[in-house]
């Protein structure tokens, strides 16, 4: 058993069991535990089972891994192995230096990264749901919007915008239902670009987002496509997995089927 000592350091020791012969690592973590070992392990030939403890608990949704610690380890033991995508970024360090990461289910750029990083902070003892929603309601009434523009395949849209968000899974936020129609292996993102969001639009219409009803509003757009590229006016933070490794530009690329996950049978 590994313990992790450090916010990075469960890469460093992914790579290592895999280095050592590991054919299946348990995580036990959150979102962001999981984040690090995904990074660990890109093209090793080795599946991961999911023992999820954290915050958002939200790459499980998609694929109906429970969470409860018993129904988790009997999966981990006896699951099926399935092959998902996953997406390689190349973003601007909060160095100011180009890097790169991989995402297994969400990443964004705009405000749900600032929502994600106020709700890290944020004391969890409400329970994650409780905690992105406040985080959610606080940081949309001071947020601006930007002048943003996205390219996916060569498709381009430019304008005042909320939020943009890369979807290889489905949920995010704590249960966010924020890409319904993501489909995790097709070897494509769903791409959501949030226009020109006022308060009243978040008001009336902020509950959709957990039931997965929101694609009909008028100021979102889905797009679908295996490369994207997002820039704005000024440096916007971005978000991968909730952790927030720095800001635009990026450039988010699909890696088809570059990760086997144990789901239920």
């Amino acid at each position: 058993m590994l313990f992790s000592e450090s916010p990075g350091h469960l890469t460093k020791l992914a790579g290592q069991a895999v280095d050592d012969g590991a054919e299946l690592l348990v995580i036990v973590g959150g979102d962001g535990a999981f984040h690090e070992v995904v990074n660990g392990i890109v093209g090793r030939n080795v599946e991961v089972a999911l023992m999820m403890r954290g915050t958002g608990m939200d790459f499980p949704r998609t694929y109906g891994i429970p969470t409860k610690p018993e129904e988790a380890a009997r999966v981990a033991a006896n699951g099926a192995p399935r092959e998902i995508d996953i997406g390689k970024v190349t973003f601007r360090s909060w160095a100011g230096v180009e890097e790169t990461e991989y995402f297994a289910n969400i990443g964004s750029a705009g405000m749900s990264a600032a929502v994600a990083r106020r709700a890290n902070a944020k004391s969890k003892a409400m329970g994650g749901r409780a905690s992105f929603f406040v985080a959610l309601v606080e940081v949309f009434f001071g947020w601006r919007n930007v002048q943003m523009r996205v390219r996916v395949d060569g498709e381009e849209r430019r304008g005042l915008f909320n939020n943009t968000v890369v979807a290889n899974g489905q949920y995010h936020g704590g249960g966010m239902w924020l890409a319904p129609e993501a489909q995790p292996d097709d070897g494509l993102f769903d791409v959501l670009v949030f226009g020109d969001l006022t308060k009243t639009d978040f008001v009336r219409n902020v509950g959709k987002l957990y039931k997965g009803t929101h694609l009909s509003h008028p100021k979102i757009e889905q797009l679908r496509g295996a490369r994207v590229e997002i820039d704005a006016d000024g440096l916007l933070p971005i978000e991968l997995d909730g952790e927030q490794p720095g800001t635009t530009p990026a450039r988010f690329e699909i890696v088809p089927r570059a990760l086997r996950v144990r789901v239920p049978a």
